[in-house]
């Protein structure tokens, strides 16, 4: 617990592997929102968040500062590609099963509204389109407070099998 709000502190760090292929891919993911498990590093760069999961969709609510501001006096592309690339990964881990894992093989991202710190809070929605057993697509959105669209994107992930015995079923 953080001493002075009450809320749990954010851990972040590297979850083994032979941890994650050992749970579905949806236990997985609400493992971490529920900060049983350490937030992966990289969210350290996009706090303060809070992300809610279901099968094949996960919505992560975060909000651009100055500290997200790239050379022109915006919010840094990057910053929407975390949101993105981490919504639409861990919306397509939520379907797999124990012993399976993914990587993402490409995404595309488009923009179409520019962030600033007096956006407010934004939401980024990645949601599954079709998962398959070798090949996984998935597509999401960053909408501000008003529900305009901001940026979207879509992914193309590998399905992998973990190697024999590192899954307990």
């Amino acid at each position: 617990m953080d001493d002075k709000s009450g809320t749990q502190a954010v851990e972040y760090g590297i979850i083994p592997i032979d941890v994650m292929v050992s749970m579905s891919g949806l236990d997985f993911v609400r493992a971490i929102f529920a900060r049983r498990l350490p937030e992966p590093p990289i969210m350290q760069t996009v706090e303060p968040f809070d992300c809610t999961v279901e099968p094949g969709e996960v919505v992560i609510h975060s909000v651009p500062g100055r500290r997200h501001y790239n050379p022109i006096g915006s919010v840094h592309g990057g910053y929407a590609a975390i949101l993105l690339d981490s919504a639409m990964g861990l919306a397509v881990q939520s379907t797999l099963p124990a012993g399976t894992s993914y990587t993402t093989l490409e995404f595309k991202i488009s923009f179409v509204r520019g962030m600033s710190e007096t956006s407010g809070v934004i939401r980024t929605k990645g949601c599954v389109l079709n998962a398959g057993r070798r090949v996984a697509t998935a597509e999401a959105r960053i909408t501000d407070a008003r529900d305009r669209l901001l940026v979207h994107a879509t992914t193309t992930c590998l399905v992998l099998e973990s190697p024999r015995g590192s899954a307990k079923g």
